[in-house]
C-alpha cells in the first residue's frame, strides 16, 4: 500500500513539473508529453483537490491564485481565437463601474457562455474582419490578449444596436473624464472603417456629441 501510494505521489509531482508552466492546461497538451496519460488520474486529482476543472478538456491547480489578469488569461485559451473586451475591457480601463457580470470576450467563433467554478466566461461573435484592436498584455511572464479601449467600446457598440441615444447612453455609466482622456478619436475613426458600417458610425457620432456635452 505504502509503495503504491508512493507511486501515485510521484506520477503527481511529474505531472506538476510537466504541466506547472501553463495557468491552464488541457488534455491534449497531457497527452502530448505522456500519450498513455487516462483522464480518470484527472478525476482522482480533482476528488482530491488537486485540480480543479474549468469546461471540458482544460483545468487548473487548485492553490493557483485566481486574479483578474490570470482570469484573462483562461479566457483566451478555453475559447480561441479569441480577446477580452466589451464590458470586462471598459471596467478594466476603469471607463464603466467593476460591477460586471464575468468575463467577456469577443471570438470568430460563434456566441457562447461558459459558467464555471472560477467565473462565468461569456464569448460574443465579431465577424473575421474585426478581429483586431486588442494589445498582447503581460503578467508573470504569461501574455493574454485585451482590447485596446477604443475598440472593447466599437465592439459593445457594434453588437449591442439598441445603443443610440442619450438614454441608452446613459445606462452605460461611462466615466466621461476617462472616457476623454483615454479615447484617441482617430484611432475610433480608423477603425469604424474597417467596420464599413454607415449605421454604427453614426451611433459612435450620437455618443461623442452625448458624452462631450454630458
Amino acid at each position: 500500500v505504502i509503495n503504491s501510494t508512493l507511486e501515485k505521489c510521484m506520477t503527481y509531482i511529474e505531472f506538476q513539473k510537466i504541466v506547472g508552466p501553463f495557468t491552464v492546461f488541457s488534455l491534449a497538451e497531457i497527452r502530448q508529453a505522456d500519450p498513455e496519460f487516462h483522464r480518470r488520474r484527472l478525476n482522482e486529482w480533482q476528488e482530491k483537490g488537486y485540480v480543479r476543472k474549468i469546461i471540458r478538456g482544460y483545468y487548473v491547480f487548485a492553490d493557483r491564485a485566481l486574479d483578474e489578469k490570470v482570469l484573462f488569461e483562461i479566457a483566451n485559451r478555453i475559447y480561441a481565437p479569441s480577446y477580452v473586451s466589451f464590458e470586462m475591457a471598459l471596467a478594466y480601463y476603469g471607463l464603466i463601474p467593476e460591477s460586471v457580470y464575468g468575463i467577456t470576450s469577443a471570438s470568430t467563433r460563434k456566441t457562447s457562455n461558459f459558467k464555471t467554478q472560477i467565473a462565468t466566461f461569456i464569448y460574443r461573435t465579431i465577424r473575421p474582419k474585426l478581429y483586431f484592436g486588442f494589445d498582447f498584455l503581460k503578467n508573470n511572464g504569461k501574455l493574454f490578449k485585451l482590447a485596446s479601449p477604443e475598440k472593447a467600446f466599437l465592439d459593445l457598440f457594434y453588437i449591442k444596436t439598441e445603443l443610440r441615444d442619450a438614454a441608452s447612453f446613459e445606462g452605460l455609466r461611462i466615466n466621461r473624464e476617462s472616457f476623454l482622456k483615454l479615447m484617441n478619436r482617430d484611432k475610433i475613426n480608423g477603425y469604424l472603417d474597417v467596420y464599413g458600417q454607415v449605421s454604427l458610425k453614426r451611433r459612435i457620432n450620437n455618443f461623442w456629441e452625448y458624452i462631450e456635452h454630458a
